[in-house]
């Protein structure tokens, strides 16, 4: 089993007239169970070296966020028993699946064919968007200029979305947060 075979399974997944939580869980279990303990210190290392340009203060919060909602997510999807088992959108989940193939693509290309980002990417916005029903970045993730993700009234607001709205291969789409009004 090779990392891109996620995306076969998932697509066949998507053809499927429902799609539940417990189908999308067994593959992402699968998946998470392939990348090792090196392949987590891999991607961290990755990370951190991606956010040696970053302005200090900002540095430590993206890699705290980044590692502990991407990389560390892994440990949390294999050991996740405690969901329900209701139907996820399934227009959503098909709409959401030639991006996230994109972005597997886009990944792997600028990286090793052993490197498992790409994987972790895919699930991590899967596991979050689909079973947890959360944005992908946390509520508390901050971004340059002090702004921040937020819950307000069981709705979440990210003050970014609207930036990556052109972009077709942002994670953003997929993402249930909305825009923070006014920014």
């Amino acid at each position: 089993m090779k990392s891109e075979d996620i995306l076969i399974e998932l697509k066949e997944l998507s053809e499927k007239n429902v799609i539940t939580r417990k189908d999308l869980m067994e593959i992402l279990k699968k998946y998470a169970r392939i990348i090792s303990p090196y392949d987590l210190m891999l991607a961290t290392a990755r990370m951190r070296k991606d956010g040696e340009f970053l302005h200090a203060n900002y540095r430590e919060k993206y890699l705290k966020v980044y590692i502990k909602y991407f990389i560390l997510r892994m440990k949390e999807v294999i050991e996740n028993d405690n969901y329900n088992d209701k139907e996820i959108d399934k227009e959503s989940f098909v709409t959401s699946f030639p991006m996230l193939k994109r972005t597997f693509e886009k990944e792997r290309l600028s990286n090793a064919d052993d490197d498992k980002i790409p994987l972790i990417y895919v699930i991590t916005a899967l596991y979050t968007t689909f079973i947890l029903e959360e944005p992908i970045h946390p509520v508390g993730s901050e971004f340059p200029g002090s702004l921040k993700v937020e819950e307000k009234n069981g709705k979440f607001f990210c003050p970014v979305k609207d930036n990556q709205k052109d972009n077709i291969n942002a994670i953003c789409h997929l993402c249930l947060a909305e825009q923070t009004p006014n920014i």
